[in-house]
């Protein structure tokens, strides 16, 4: 489906200029909303035969900083845990950041850079796998960091091995998918139901054969988390452009085999992320207000903060059922 000189004029796109800055930040009234099911199963109403890079959905970035680790105001993004994201939001996108957990052989701790989030990932798939067995019908994505960051940093073939040691010593295997058949091509919802679609962000030399983080044949993203000075609120400003860019390039690209993925988080200016979501979250809220009867997939939008913007998730949602 191609977009018409109609559709852009609809959508504002600038594809990053003038434009699309005046499009998030001055965007017209809401349309009616399209009816969406519980934000708990939406997935589940889907049909199974859609691919997941045909999808609008909404996840967040450093899923697990939700406060209770270590490193204050700068380390977290979250207001909330990971079972109040996927049963309350509706996200089913998760940034998971590991480093090896302190005093273990095997383990892997849930980090932000080098701050301990007191959280291991098993704890994370636990929560994961609970979700699961109550809404087979949905899935989940996870991309999988190596954090490589302060004294508890690992080596990529480290980081590996205590990531078998979860899939074949812990039994979480079975929870994900994991690309059976090395194909180029993202999975169907059918397929991929009740388990975790595995993004390796851990292992650049592609030996899995899974879906690789970063990699053009999987992605087109969007994670401008700095621009200059990390003081300079001109950085909010160039961030709002590229999230919109993002979004208009997703828009007339529908027929792209790659995910979009478009980060609203954003590291510079003070760097405290609540306060950036303050700035720019509201545009988010703005430009897809403006558009919610518009049929668009957008693939994934990582947050910070979306329970403080909860119609936001609800609108990304929206877009599968247009």
């Amino acid at each position: 489906m191609s977009a018409s000189r109609r559709d852009l004029l609809k959508w504002g796109v600038g594809v990053g200029g003038a434009a699309a800055v005046a499009s998030l930040l001055n965007s017209p009234s809401a349309q009616a909303n399209p009816a969406v099911p519980s934000m708990t199963s939406w997935m589940s109403a889907l049909s199974g035969s859609i691919t997941l890079n045909n999808l609008t959905i909404p996840g967040t970035h450093d899923s697990c900083c939700d406060g209770n680790g270590s490193g204050a105001a700068f380390a977290k993004t979250q207001g909330l845990g990971i079972t109040d994201q996927l049963f309350g939001l509706g996200i089913r996108f998760l940034d998971i950041r590991c480093n090896g957990l302190q005093g273990t052989a095997s383990q892997l701790g849930i980090y932000h850079d080098k701050y301990y989030q007191n959280l291991r990932l098993e704890d994370v798939l636990n929560q994961c796998r609970a979700f699961l067995s109550q809404h087979p019908g949905e899935t989940l994505i996870m991309r999988l960091r190596n954090e490589s960051a302060g004294g508890q940093a690992l080596a990529r073939e480290e980081f590996k091995r205590r990531v078998n040691y979860y899939f074949n010593e812990l039994g979480f295997r079975s929870l994900f998918w994991l690309n059976p058949n090395s194909a180029s091509t993202w999975p169907t919802l059918s397929a991929a139901r009740g388990r975790i679609v595995l993004l390796n962000d851990f292992d650049d030399s592609n030996e899995w054969q899974q879906i690789t983080w970063g990699s053009d044949t999987w992605f087109r993203t969007q994670d401008n988390y700095q621009y200059g000075n990390p003081d300079d609120r001109v950085g909010l400003a160039a961030k709002a452009k590229a999230i919109v860019a993002q979004f208009d390039q997703a828009f007339l690209n529908p027929g792209a085999q790659q995910m979009y993925v478009n980060f609203t988080s954003f590291a510079g200016h003070l760097g405290i992320p609540y306060t950036n979501a303050e700035h720019l979250m509201p545009g988010v809220r703005a430009y897809l207000s403006a558009r919610t009867s518009q049929r668009a997939r957008f693939g994934i939008v990582p947050m910070d903060f979306p329970d403080a913007y909860s119609d936001i998730p609800t609108m990304l949602v929206q877009k599968n059922f247009v």
